[in-house]
């Protein structure tokens, strides 16, 4: 797999509408993709147009999002953000609470990796309000959580657990599932701060049996590790915490 960029001008050309689309050409042109996480309840808005400055070059997209976040604290990051780059703003929510009109894009998250009803179906009934009310490209996305050798915040916030990284054929099968339920893209997560990413194994079954574009996100550190996820057959992988930390100390 190319690890290169998607043109600047494709972002210009979608953001707002066809988000997705950044994903498709991606992987018709066997292209990467890269974003980074930002979690509103950390993030100190005052700093976006520094921190930006310092992404990786090949960055992509940003996501925003987080377990918990105060209200109206997603709004005000993407705000200003959007002040400061073109690249598509996708939100990562972990709840309703964190919808924002602001953003391009929002990941209709789908926690297929637990049997809680709230985040399987129940937040996403509370968010159509919301919105019916706003012009965010919504994604269905496949979400499921792997063992990254933490507890994870996603793990205690929904009260579910991380499946385990030895049962790959359980994964993959949950994986298949959620795209033929209808999901856009499909998302596996190790969780915020994870001490091992998703496996190379892993990914590569899953990429081998799905047909929509592949997020990896979770304990992704180095460039090694984001090698390692692009090579088995990630199309996009997230980095968020061990960005943030190392971006923070810098501005």
């Amino acid at each position: 797999m190319k690890n290169s960029l998607v043109p600047t001008h494709l972002f210009l050309q979608t953001m707002g509408k066809n988000v997705y689309q950044t994903f498709t050409s991606a992987v018709s042109a066997s292209n990467t993709l890269l974003a980074i996480l930002i979690d509103p309840d950390v993030f100190e808005v005052a700093t976006a147009a520094q921190f930006l400055r310092k992404l990786p070059a090949e960055t992509t997209h940003i996501f925003v999002g987080g377990s918990s976040v105060p209200n109206g604290k997603t709004s005000a990051v993407v705000t200003a953000l959007k002040s400061s780059t073109a690249k598509p703003i996708v939100l990562f929510p972990g709840n309703v609470s964190q919808i924002c009109k602001e953003a391009d894009a929002i990941l209709f998250l789908n926690l297929l990796s637990g049997r809680n009803p709230e985040y399987l179906i129940g937040q996403h009934i509370k968010a159509v309000p919301k919105l019916r009310h706003t012009s965010l490209e919504v994604i269905s996305t496949g979400y499921i959580l792997i063992d990254g050798g933490n507890k994870s915040a996603v793990a205690r916030v929904t009260a579910t657990n991380a499946l385990p990284q030895d049962d790959i054929q359980h994964i993959v099968d949950i994986a298949k599932a959620g795209e033929l339920l209808g999901a856009k893209l499909m998302y596996l997560e190790a969780g915020s701060g994870a001490k091992v990413p998703v496996s190379e194994a892993i990914i590569s079954a899953v990429k081998n049996e799905i047909s929509i574009p592949l997020i990896v996100g979770g304990g992704i550190k180095t460039e090694i590790q984001k090698q390692i996820a692009y090579k088995a057959g990630a199309t996009m992988v997230v980095m968020g915490t061990h960005f943030e930390v190392r971006s923070a100390s810098n501005l």
